[in-house]
């Protein structure tokens, strides 16, 4: 078959392959990444025993699951520490910069276009290198001019540090709940310790009755006879102790009202007479096994995953700066000497400057960049690791201390009921003319070491309760509506 291709017709294919063939050639050129970095291995929820079934919905905590203490004070309160708190609005300003840095990275891959002009009045000098007539003269210079630039994101770059960008914006986002959620512990466990004081205030104030009971009680024996000195200075002395213990607790108490305070955002003595009864407080549920929905649930793990996404997508960036970077720019616009001829024809400016940056000798600069984005990937999943297993550990270590507490509360409760009956049998006793009152006396001091007992078992029941919840996530979830992420 005859050749009837044109000349320019035969030339289009062999242009492409030059083209082609320069463009491998600047590839070949190109200093090289060296070879694949093979990152560490996240910690499988498998491996530290959690079940892929997940505990029971109901059992685990809710967004608001200080409402199952069953306090509307506490609820308050809370309540107004998440509003108001200077520590938590720290946390969602960090957010709030990380989301915005996103959406400026998701701009700046965009094209760029923009508007310029200026004037300028100016003498220029008659020595230098302008030349008559302009030299030793003055002139108004004037320059409007429209511009667009833009950056082919052919290798990923752009890309890379946009993803890189949003990751650290989301783990801001959910550091911001942890925050949140660890602030509604420490008030919780700070309304428990003060309800616990209290309830042992009560109690030492019954056992200084109980002394001064005594102390009087054995004033009449020695007047009678019936005991010596040494008896009555031992009752006496028991007394300002018991005063001592009462004034403790008092202090104790002071400091955890304006602990409480300070955590809902308030003066510290806003809350002198807050009183809350340990009694009054509900134990919240908790789940019989850890399943592998916890760690969605950890706002600290969730946000430890997303720097994860965010340092491979550091890599990848670091990655594509071995390839060559294009950018693309154009300008039009009127530049001239003198205000009355700058909207002349012939004052138009017209013009293009496509760039090129191509890496060939770099002095391992761009290897060492990128083995800095290897290192810094392997340490946030050894991070990863490490909360995860201490998020295991944290919530088994609760659920068996809670078994362990109701245990406990339960045989302290026979304890307690045998301290009540010989209390009772002594009194009857007494009222009978059978026994002496300071036998009956005698008798109530272990009752109120029993009771003792009982606030001590009640408050740790709840304490742990509260760290639990923590340890669970206490209810956030990584799709809570109220995080916004910067937009693709």
């Amino acid at each position: 078959m005859p050749d009837t291709l044109r000349p320019h017709q035969r030339a289009i294919p062999l242009a492409v392959r030059v083209l082609a063939l320069a463009g491998a050639s600047l590839l070949a050129a190109c200093a090289q990444p060296g070879p694949p970095h093979e990152a560490l291995a996240r910690t499988a929820p498998q491996a530290l025993g959690l079940t892929q079934t997940g505990a029971d919905t109901a059992s685990l905590p809710q967004v608001r699951w200080w409402t199952a203490l069953g306090d509307a004070k506490l609820n308050t309160l809370i309540d107004q520490a998440l509003a108001q708190q200077p520590s938590l609005a720290v946390a969602r300003a960090r957010a709030a910069q990380a989301a915005a840095l996103a959406e400026a990275r998701h701009a700046a891959n965009g094209p760029q276009a923009q508007l310029t002009l200026d004037a300028t009045r100016q003498r220029y000098t008659a020595n230098g290198l302008v030349p008559p007539p302009v030299a030793g003269n003055v002139y108004d210079s004037a320059n409007l001019q429209a511009s667009l630039s833009w950056s082919p994101d052919f290798f990923g770059l752009h890309r890379a540090e946009l993803e890189a960008s949003l990751g650290q914006a989301r783990a801001a986002q959910a550091d911001a709940a942890a925050a949140g959620n660890t602030l509604a512990v420490q008030l919780a466990r700070a309304y428990v310790t003060l309800a616990r004081v209290l309830a042992d205030e009560e109690v030492a104030q019954q056992a200084l009755v109980q002394r001064q009971a005594i102390e009087r009680l054995t004033r009449e024996r020695v007047d009678a006879g019936l005991d010596s000195q040494v008896e009555l200075t031992q009752t006496q002395t028991a007394l300002p102790d018991g005063q001592a213990q009462i004034e403790a607790l008092h202090e104790q108490a002071t400091l955890a009202r304006r602990q409480i305070a300070v955590l809902a955002g308030q003066a510290p003595d806003t809350l002198n007479t807050l009183a809350p009864r340990l009694t009054a407080l509900a134990l919240p549920a908790v789940p019989e096994v850890l399943g592998a929905n916890l760690l969605g649930r950890r706002p600290d793990i969730v946000a430890a995953r997303w720097r994860i996404e965010a340092a491979t997508q550091g890599v990848s960036a670091a990655r594509s700066e071995f390839y060559p970077n294009i950018n693309l720019a154009a300008f039009v616009g009127l530049n001239a000497l003198g205000l009355n001829r700058l909207f002349d024809a012939s004052s138009r400016q017209v013009g293009i400057a496509p760039a090129l940056r191509l890496p060939i000798f770099d002095g391992g600069r761009l290897r060492a960049q990128l083995g800095g984005r290897q290192a810094e990937l392997d340490a946030v999943i050894a991070q990863y690791n490490a909360a995860v297993l201490d998020a295991v550990k944290q919530a088994g270590d609760g659920l068996a201390s809670a078994a362990s507490i109701a245990r406990q509360q339960s045989l302290q409760a026979q304890s307690e009921a045998g301290a009540d009956k010989a209390y009772r049998f002594a009194q009857e006793r007494y009222g009978a003319g059978l026994g002496n009152y300071l036998v009956v006396l005698s008798t109530q001091t272990q009752v109120l070491a029993q009771h003792r007992q009982a606030v001590a078992l009640q408050a740790r029941a709840l304490d742990v309760r509260l760290a639990l919840m923590a340890a669970l996530g206490g209810g956030w979830s990584d799709d809570t509506p109220a995080l916004q992420v910067a937009a693709h």
